[in-house]
């Protein structure tokens, strides 16, 4: 097989330390410990003139003195000699390298530093990690490239971490044992190399059950994408932990879909589409982490879990329903199983507060716990207690988990109420069993959707494009009529783009006076809507330009005399359609990812609801009814209190084929507005902007 392109970054077989050092407590020194504490077999050359050797280690005056280029040169020395330094590892033909300083010097020239090295690695192909980055750990080739001393051991592990901070990459990888590391990398600049490049090479790892991120943006959003595929292809999950989702798209966005969709939205349609698990917290993170990591899937269902406390119990379910964790409604049979091993005033049911007398408990808990989760529809199941070293009634419910476990293909792990106990031990031990210990009852309830919401997307039916060709020649003609002005289009030609992709729109007429209002009425048909056609309006109804339920020629007249007088005499005759669910949909075109559409609850409560979901264009009709399922507002699409079900397949196919003519208009349209898509026996979009970009 072919290696990888980062082989000789990650997985050296030689390793040349610039400004390496004999001197303890700096990078220069610490960086040869953790080679040989991680225990690299492979070459190590310290390169530095003021030593003949350090640590048993010949030392080398320059990279030059080198008797053949190695995989991977590491550069630890100021930010003045970077350049250099860099320079004169490409001309010796290294393969890779490591940058751990910032790159910014005071009073640089332009191109500033970063960008002078970011040109020389492009221009030699030389895969780097860094600038301004802490190094890595592959646990899986022994190879722990970094300038600080750690505690941790060199155990193999199945997860693999990126992240952009070197806080989070030293907490996560520097403390608790029971997050086993196939690799952890601290990315840092990502002056050619990728949090996508990095994915990809773990994906090509099998030891590797799940990738964390811990992520600030996508510097390669192309590549991001790719490797999220591959990632979902290979079953392989990836949980997120993004920041700046509150950052608004834009200040003075112009349209209603731009006062909606910030700038995490994207972000979070890609990680829908590729079944990203998204969390909030490093305990959240890491809680995930450690439940991925044992490598079992949630099986269909709910979750099972077993108590000790009544009250922990009842605290359990309040915060699994916060979280929106679903608890199994247990079979008879499970009933009667259980009810045959509890205490009496113990009632069967899930969750299960099996603590009685605490006779036999370990049997009885061990028992109980089993029919939980061989119930034909328990997903995964959770052993919750507040465990601590050196407690028999702990180690009395370890040894009933781990038994469990041990008798179940299904996921199984341990759950504390608090994070602060004192059970570093015991938690490990369980850990190390296929138990994970998962502290804190939200950060164990999150790991737990997480898994389920995996399983789910896992499962997910193919998204098809809906086949639908629409007439390009007369789009661009439409698109043509203020494309040299870059300003707004109008309703007529928003409405014509949106009925040439299979959208039905509400029968209207452009008039310019009040005898053809008059005319396009009669042509129509009362009742009727006047809508101000103005240029620059982009809210008809706050710009009081809307006129409904127009019945008579008298009626007519007299709003346009309003309108006229108001916003001028350019406007819209369109039918008056029966009131039904009121849908909007939208469109922004994010600058990293392309087209997003959005659908939301429409009318004049659009931003009052916030009720948005969001998707990356395009898409078929399975997302389009994900969409739909998760508004707020579905119940009322699908027939609340007694009204007529909203035919929602159709109204999904509709969404589908906006999401092509989004894609399709990318180039030319920066914000498309729908609003509403009025839903009843029929379905219309009454009204349309398309900001031109």
């Amino acid at each position: 097989m072919q290696a990888h392109r980062l082989e000789t970054l990650l997985a050296p077989r030689s390793i040349a330390l610039v400004g390496a050092s004999s001197r303890t407590n700096t990078p220069g020194h610490d960086m040869i410990r953790m080679l040989k504490r991680g225990g690299f077999t492979g070459d190590i050359h310290p390169i530095n003139p003021q030593y003949k050797e350090i640590d048993g280690y010949p030392c080398i005056p320059h990279l030059i003195d080198l008797p053949k280029a190695p995989d991977l040169v590491v550069v630890s020395v100021r930010n003045d000699r970077l350049e250099d330094t860099l320079k004169e590892t490409i001309s010796i033909g290294a393969k890779s390298a490591v940058i751990f300083a910032s790159g910014l010097l005071p009073n640089d020239t332009v191109p500033v530093l970063t960008d002078r090295l970011t040109t020389l690695v492009n221009s030699a192909q030389m895969p780097v990690c860094g600038g301004n980055c802490m190094g890595f750990y592959n646990n899986l080739d022994r190879v722990w490239v970094c300038g600080f001393p750690n505690p941790r051991e060199p155990h193999q592990g199945s997860i693999a971490l990126i992240s952009h901070s070197g806080s989070v990459f030293g907490a996560l990888a520097h403390n608790d044992p029971r997050l086993r590391f196939a690799l952890t990398i601290s990315p840092g600049q990502e002056l050619n190399t990728t949090v996508a490049d990095y994915i990809d090479f773990a994906l090509e790892r099998p030891e590797v059950k799940v990738i964390g991120l811990f992520i600030e943006t996508a510097r390669d959003p192309s590549g991001f994408q790719a490797s999220l595929a591959k990632a979902a292809k290979c079953g392989v999950p990836v949980v997120a932990l993004k920041l700046g989702r509150t950052e608004a798209a834009a200040a003075a966005a112009l349209t209603h879909t731009g006062a909606l969709v910030g700038s995490d939205s994207a972000y979070q349609s890609i990680f829908d589409k590729y079944g990203v698990v998204r969390v909030e917290t490093l305990d959240e993170l890491a809680s995930t982490l450690l439940l991925f990591s044992t490598g079992r899937s949630a099986s269909q269902g709910s979750l099972v879990s077993i108590h000790d406390s009544g009250g922990e119990c009842e605290l359990f379910i309040d915060v699994a329903d916060r979280v929106g964790v679903d608890f199994l409604k247990i079979s008879d049979t499970t009933k009667d199983e259980i009810s045959l091993l509890l205490d009496p005033g113990l009632e069967a049911k899930n969750p299960l507060d099996a603590w009685g007398t605490g006779l036999n408990f370990i049997s009885t808990f061990e028992n109980s716990f089993y029919s939980l989760i061989t119930d034909e529809n328990a997903a995964i199941g959770a052993f919750v207690a507040d465990i601590r070293d050196e407690y028999y009634v702990s180690d009395g419910f370890a040894a009933a988990a781990i038994a469990v476990a041990n008798r179940s293909a299904k996921p199984v792990v341990f759950i504390t109420n608090y994070t602060q106990l004192r059970h570093d031990k015991i938690a490990l031990r369980l850990t190390e069993a296929g138990v994970p210990v998962l502290d804190g009852t939200q950060n164990g309830l999150v790991a737990i959707r997480g898994a389920l919401a995996h399983r789910d997307f896992c499962k997910r039916l193919k998204d098809e494009l809906p086949k639908f060709q629409a007439d390009k020649a007369k789009i661009q003609g439409l698109l043509n009529t203020v494309q040299k002005s870059k300003g707004t289009l109008g309703e007529n030609a928003s409405l014509s783009i949106l009925s040439q992709y299979g959208i039905p729109v509400v029968p209207y007429l452009n008039v310019q006076s009040e005898a053809s209002a008059v005319e396009a009425a009669l042509a129509i048909g009362y009742p009727i809507a006047l809508k101000t056609a103005a240029e620059g309006v982009f809210h008809k109804t706050e710009s009081k330009g809307v006129f409904l339920n127009i019945n008579s020629e008298a009626e007519l007249r007299s709003a346009w005399s309003d309108l006229n007088s108001r916003l001028g005499s350019s406007a819209i005759v369109a039918k008056m359609i029966p009131k039904g669910v009121e849908i909007a949909l939208g469109m922004i075109n994010d600058a990293q990812f392309g087209p997003l559409v959005s659908v939301s609850a429409g009318g004049v409560l659009v931003e009052i609801l916030s009720d948005t979901q969001v998707a990356l264009a395009p898409f078929g009709v399975s997302t389009a009814l994900r969409l739909l399922n998760a508004l707020s507002i579905s119940p009322l699409l699908s027939g609340h209190r007694g009204e007529k079900a909203v035919d929602i397949n159709s109204l999904a196919e509709i969404i589908s084929k906006f999401s092509l003519l989004c894609i399709d208009l990318a180039e030319h349209v920066q914000e498309i507005d729908v609003n509403p898509l009025v839903c009843s026996d029929n379905i219309y979009a009454v009204d349309a902007l398309f900001l031109i970009s």
